[in-house]
């Protein structure tokens, strides 16, 4: 399939505002995608571009956007206080893509942004049933599940309010969560979820080489497509 047109989207109107790259589908299929990248990223990781191809190839209106952190300060980490306004961000992005798809929307982050896509989805669960159904499914790629060597720092809390269906893409070598940790987190949440394991994988999924990247995405795109299906 041909590789949908890309464009930068700047939303000046929301607050926080929204920015990042926008795939238009040659044939949409009335469904959206917003992808978001990890703490020390932004929306041209070659991961999510590399994502964000393969989902639009497919009909899928795509958003990658940079998180309201990374549109403040164009590198380093995310700062203490930056988490409610990243996923205030996130809302805001979802919101712009609603308005051009009439379909399901979906949304995914690497670690970071990940994290904060799924407590965004356990806050919209305790909201209004619409916007609980706002997103219909998660894709999670290397959970931050505790810091590296820190097992006893999990980042689990929100877990039991996540009422979205979840595809977790992990890493067999990722210091922030074992495999073994992962399956035990996804039983605290209430919802279908569903675990890809990336065998020998770090963090980053092997996101640095060219050749990784197009090994991985490929099986991702089918376990998704077969998850939300």
């Amino acid at each position: 399939m041909p590789a949908a047109p890309i464009r930068e989207f700047d939303d000046h109107a929301a607050d926080p505002k929204v920015r990042g790259y926008l795939h238009a589908p040659e044939t949409p299929n009335g469904n959206g995608l917003v992808l978001t990248h990890g703490a020390g990223s932004n929306a041209q990781a070659p991961l999510l571009i590399a994502l964000a191809e393969t989902f639009s190839a497919a009909g899928l209106t795509v958003l990658r956007c940079d998180l309201p952190y990374r549109q403040t300060r164009s590198f380093g980490p995310p700062g203490p206080g930056d988490a409610a306004r990243d996923r205030a961000g996130l809302k805001n992005a979802l919101a712009a893509v609603r308005e051009m798809v009439f379909g399901r929307l979906f949304l995914g982050g690497h670690s970071y942004g990940g994290r904060q896509s799924s407590m965004l989805c356990a806050e919209l669960s305790k909201q209004t049933p619409e916007a609980a159904n706002l997103v219909r499914a998660l894709l999670l790629l290397s959970y931050p599940l505790h810091p590296p060597r820190k097992p006893e720092q999990q980042r689990t809390q929100h877990l039991p309010d996540l009422h979205t269906p979840t595809l977790f893409v992990h890493g067999t070598r990722d210091p922030f969560g074992s495999i073994a940790e992962i399956e035990q987190a996804l039983k605290m949440i209430p919802a279908k979820t569903k675990l890809l394991p990336v065998e020998g994988a770090g963090h980053d999924l092997g996101h640095k080489g060219k050749a990784k990247q197009e090994a991985l995405v490929a099986p991702v795109f089918k376990a998704f497509g077969e998850f939300v299906s």
